[in-house]
């Protein structure tokens, strides 16, 4: 069994990452992700928040996806989203202001349709802010 998996990470504008990593950590619909060389073919939903890739040399990089698909090969791993950034690319003070306006928004809401967006609103600041804390973690570790 090889000690590394080939990961693409793509938005609907560009590529973001592609290279060989010995593991990557995502966040799926039913919780985080690890993938392994030799995991198993999968196919998964990603909720918006942070993607981990640990590259061949042990550094670790953090992205942010606003969801997507996940899929594993045996000889690669592919990340589809609509949104995907460097994870120190994300606007801190955006995202807590965007956190701050969603939840304005769901104390003053009129209808349903206002409580659906303003919701999914927040699920997005809030795994911004999850990606930028993680990415955070991982810098005052080493």
């Amino acid at each position: 069994m090889a000690h590394t998996i080939h990961c693409d990470i793509v938005s609907a504008n560009e590529s973001i990452y592609g290279g060989n990593v010995t593991m990557v950590i995502a966040h799926g619909v039913q919780g985080d992700l690890g993938v392994l060389p030799g995991h198993a073919p999968l196919l998964t939903q990603l909720n918006p928040g942070p993607v981990r890739v640990v590259k061949e040399d042990g550094s670790e990089e953090v992205y942010y996806v606003s969801g997507g698909v996940l899929e594993v090969q045996p000889t690669i791993v592919t990340i589809l989203a609509d949104t995907a950034v460097r994870a120190h690319d994300v606007d801190e003070a955006a995202a807590e202001q965007a956190r701050k306006a969603a939840l304005d928004a769901l104390n003053n809401q009129k209808s349903e349709m206002d409580t659906s967006a303003a919701l999914a609103a927040l699920a997005e600041a809030a795994a911004q802010i999850r990606t930028l804390q993680q990415m955070k973690n991982r810098a005052g570790r080493g």
